[in-house]
């Protein structure tokens, strides 16, 4: 009997999420040397003899460093004039999604299923309805902030913030959705 062989269905889907979020690292790339670009200079000659002639030494390449940047991706607040317009609902809430009942996992997934459709419908802004959970600390509430800066939503989240009260308060999120 293998080692799979004693894993119950339950621990085989935490294992495949675990194995899912794992990214193997980029190999690095070797330098590329492209013709007309400084060439490394070769090893120092030894010094000549007789008369020395003056000649000009081209200056060193160095590449142009980017500009240091926020990683693309990750998940802002919204602006208030959004966050404004959403709870007087000017800008329709166009679908909901209450994680009520649910584990962490199945939460989990149930939201990154529900903002991946909502990104293919072409849905701009959602409600996402975690509940204040027990005596104000549950434990859905306190990972979907995690949940949607995680890699698997950046190229769907981008931007969330806190519900008016009168769309669930603490219990619940806007969630702004970024177009396909």
């Amino acid at each position: 009997m293998s080692r799979r062989d004693d894993l119950s269905p339950e621990d085989r889907r935490i294992w495949a999420r675990v194995a899912g979020s794992v990214k193997p690292s980029k190999p690095k790339k070797a330098l590329r040397i492209m013709p007309g670009v400084a060439d490394p200079e070769p090893p120092a000659a030894p010094p000549p003899k007789g008369p020395v002639k003056a000649r000009a030494v081209p200056a060193p390449y160095v590449p142009a460093s980017p500009a240091p940047t926020r990683p693309r991706g990750l998940p802002e607040e919204l602006e208030p004039r959004r966050q404004r317009r959403l709870s007087r609902e000017r800008d329709p809430i166009e679908a909901r999604i209450d994680l009520h009942g649910f584990g962490r996992f199945q939460a989990q997934d149930a939201l990154t299923a529900f903002l991946t459709t909502a990104q293919t419908r072409g849905y701009r802004s959602v409600l996402v309805i975690t509940g204040q959970g027990r005596r104000g600390g549950g434990v859905i509430r306190a990972s979907v902030h995690e949940w949607l800066q995680s890699p698997g939503l950046r190229g769907v989240v981008s931007g969330f913030a806190p519900a008016a009260r009168r769309h669930g308060g603490d219990g619940a999120l806007y969630v702004t959705i970024r177009r396909v």
